[in-house]
């Protein structure tokens, strides 16, 4: 177990590092925007006069790319049974954008304020009905500039967090807000510290993924079986490979839907490549559709009285059988209470994880120096 949400099962390798452990309890004291981010006692950049009007709209639209969106809409798919609010997501370019009358507050996130496909979007979609707040740095920007130009609300970006780290800091506790939700619920820092249990298993998780990478295996793959956590793997999956791509190493994320990739992948994970590693993820759904008895033939009779969620379960635990059998590396995952609580404490997890894999690995897992090279080459051509 790792909490009281989150029932969790260990890849069974090698014991605790004791190096890994002394590198989480420097990185826990240490002065950082990121880990500070966590904490209960963060403040945000924004008060609730900034955005008291904005919390009565209904109808919101936020525009962003990488982090700076894939966090909020991680938190309002977990948790959409909780919001009553309508949210879309811009984060791509599209030929075909759909236009439409309907009046929107859009939340506008771009760390640097340049970031081209924002810029784009906003360019597009922004009409003269519409309420603006950007979330941006206090530097100058395009977005700063249109901001000002529009006469819009502006939230200042923490300078030292990055997209992908910024999702309990305002980019996305200010979407959380706006969706209703207790965003102090999400700050579980201060009670995972306390938590010897939670500290053993994470520090245990990271020595064993370390290992798995010196025997050459890359491919971390995430077995979803919850599809409410799709965004959640899409946020995951940016946070490991663009902290951790760096210098030849690296883990590359690769997100797999079940149980319908059991008939489609599954074969090649069983018995194909075995530089891979496996992470299953369940949620329980206290909600699940009922299977019809009365539709039931008789030879199928052990699935009476079962509804969605457990049938999804058996065939979880099924696989993970499997994987033991066959000696594949493996971690899982229960979510046993969809709700701020048990989404915080992911988040931190995961957050805490990649740090201390790219100060194993010696890379910098702040910076995303490759990506900046291709923003420069595509200005180049636009030009």
């Amino acid at each position: 177990m790792l909490t009281n949400s989150i029932h969790f099962k260990n890849f069974r390798i090698i014991k605790v590092s004791k190096k890994i452990k002394k590198d989480l309890i420097r990185l826990l004291k240490e002065k950082n925007e990121i880990i500070n981010s966590l904490k209960i006692s963060y403040k945000n950049s924004y008060d609730q006069k900034s955005i008291k009007q904005l919390k009565k709209n209904l109808n919101f639209r936020i525009i962003g790319m990488g982090g700076s969106i894939l966090g909020a809409e991680s938190i309002f798919n977990f948790l959409n049974y909780k919001i009553k609010k309508k949210f879309e997501f811009i984060k791509d370019l599209a030929s075909n954008q759909k236009l439409t009358k309907k009046k929107y507050s859009n939340l506008i996130i771009s760390k640097s304020g340049n970031t081209l496909e924002t810029i784009i979007n906003s360019n597009i979609l922004i009409k003269k009905t519409d309420t603006n707040l950007f979330l941006t740095e206090n530097k100058k920007s395009y977005l700063l500039s249109l901001a000002k130009k529009l006469q819009s609300e502006i939230i200042h970006h923490n300078n030292f967090i990055g997209g992908r780290y910024s999702v309990l800091s305002e980019v996305g506790m200010l979407p959380a807000e706006l969706m209703g939700l207790n965003i102090k619920k999400f700050k579980q820092l201060n009670n995972i510290v306390k938590n010897k249990k939670f500290l053993d298993q994470l520090t245990s998780n990271v020595t064993n993924t370390l290992y798995l990478i010196k025997k050459k295996k890359f491919n971390s793959i995430i077995l979803n079986y919850d599809k409410d956590s799709d965004s959640l793997f899409k946020w995951y999956q940016q946070l490991i490979a663009e902290s951790l791509g760096k210098k030849g190493n690296g883990i590359l994320p690769i997100i797999s839907d079940m149980p319908k990739d059991n008939h489609s992948v599954m074969q090649h994970y069983l018995d194909g490549t075995k530089n891979n590693f496996f992470t299953f993820f369940y949620v329980k759904d206290k909600n699940s559709n009922k299977i019809n008895n009365n539709k039931i033939l008789p030879s199928h009779y052990y699935l009476k009285n079962k509804d969605i969620s457990q049938i999804i379960y058996a065939q979880k635990r099924a696989t993970e059988k499997i994987f033991l059998k066959k000696n594949i590396p493996f971690r899982s995952f229960e979510v046993m209470n969809r709700d701020e609580k048990a989404l915080g404490e992911l988040f931190g997890f995961f957050i805490l994880e990649t740090i201390l894999l790219g100060r194993a690995l010696n890379i910098n897992p702040y910076d995303q120096p490759s990506v900046e090279l291709i923003k420069k080459e595509t200005k180049i051509i636009l030009n």
